[in-house]
């Protein structure tokens, strides 16, 4: 993580920022880090006093993480949480990473919180950390056999949806959606396969690739679909992609529409019609494309290599 923080400080400093705060916000929750170290780390982080109001009771610290007394004069940016709001007392000068931070802020809490609510439960059966007596005992407040079977999908944690939870974890913050046979899968997210109760964490692992696979051209993977495929995505290194990776990637748009044509029909002819271009002419970027691969998309090898590269180029691609 951190040589990723920074290959992209090099390159966009403001997105290396928006990284580094969501990481540490993701290390602190995942460390079990209490609502004061949140807060103090919200303070440090945007230089400015940080504050929390949660049934009724504020608490402040300033940029060096000294408790604060009295009341704020202003309070924004700010974001709302179960029982009350956070924010940072910033007023009305606009300071772009201010957003993320009590954005992430407000998300930290929100998941300390719910730790101490009975949907906790839920972020115990993913934990492959836990005991499986801790995660059975879990399964049982939710009302489920060990041995149900059932799927979970992961969700951005922004994605809202009706009976998901916040979930920290080794994936970092994430919703997390109980699935089973009479609930239609989210719009949105990277879903398990079918597993055991009592194998929740292998299935939310599953989960958590293919969540990473899902972009606007594919807003949802099943991760049951992809099946040992599973395996090349969570090996695989973004900072060293392969070279079929990196040439796939080299291509120019019209260029992929070509390839994506010759490897999803049956025939020359049939890549011609559905790109609406002459034979002869796409037989000439079939070869062409062929000597740039360095190898035949339309064979079954060939195949099978190109539809791996373009799975892991998702994982690459901005």
């Amino acid at each position: 993580m951190q040589e990723l923080v920074g290959r992209i400080t090099a390159l966009d400093p403001e997105a290396s920022e928006t990284l580094k705060v969501i990481t540490y916000f993701d290390a602190l929750v995942g460390a079990g880090a209490g609502i004061d170290a949140l807060l103090r780390a919200a303070a440090t982080l945007s230089g400015v006093t940080a504050g929390l109001e949660h049934r009724d009771r504020i608490r402040r610290r300033d940029a060096s993480g000294r408790q604060v007394d009295g009341d704020p004069v202003v309070t924004s940016p700010a974001r709302d949480v179960p029982g009350g709001r956070v924010w940072l007392e910033r007023g009305d000068i606009h300071v772009v990473a201010d957003e993320m931070v009590v954005e992430r802020f407000a998300l930290a809490v929100t998941v300390t919180l719910a730790r101490h609510e009975p949907d906790a439960a839920l972020e115990i059966v993913i934990d492959r950390d836990r005991p499986r007596a801790d995660r059975v005992s879990a399964l049982a407040r939710l009302r489920l056999d060990a041995s149900s079977r059932v799927r979970i999908a992961a969700l951005p944690p922004d994605h809202d949806e009706l009976g998901s939870g916040l979930l920290a974890g080794h994936a970092g913050v994430l919703r997390g959606l109980l699935l089973d046979s009479t609930r239609e899968a989210p719009a949105r997210g990277g879903i398990s396969p079918w597993v055991r109760a009592d194998l929740l964490p292998e299935g939310w692992e599953a989960a958590t690739l293919a969540l990473r696979l899902t972009g606007p051209a594919h807003p949802v993977v099943d991760a049951g679909e992809l099946g040992s495929l599973l395996l090349a995505v969570g090996a695989f290194d973004p900072s060293a992609p392969p070279e079929d990776v990196t040439t796939l990637a080299g291509l120019d748009p019209r260029s992929r529409d070509v390839l994506g044509a010759l490897v999803n029909t049956d025939s020359l002819r049939g890549a011609s019609a559905a790109l609406g271009m002459h034979h002869s002419t796409v037989q000439a970027r079939h070869e062409a494309l062929t000597r740039d691969l360095g190898y035949d998309p339309r064979s079954p090898l060939g195949r099978a290599r190109y539809f791996t590269a373009e799975l892991l180029l998702r994982l690459v691609a901005p």
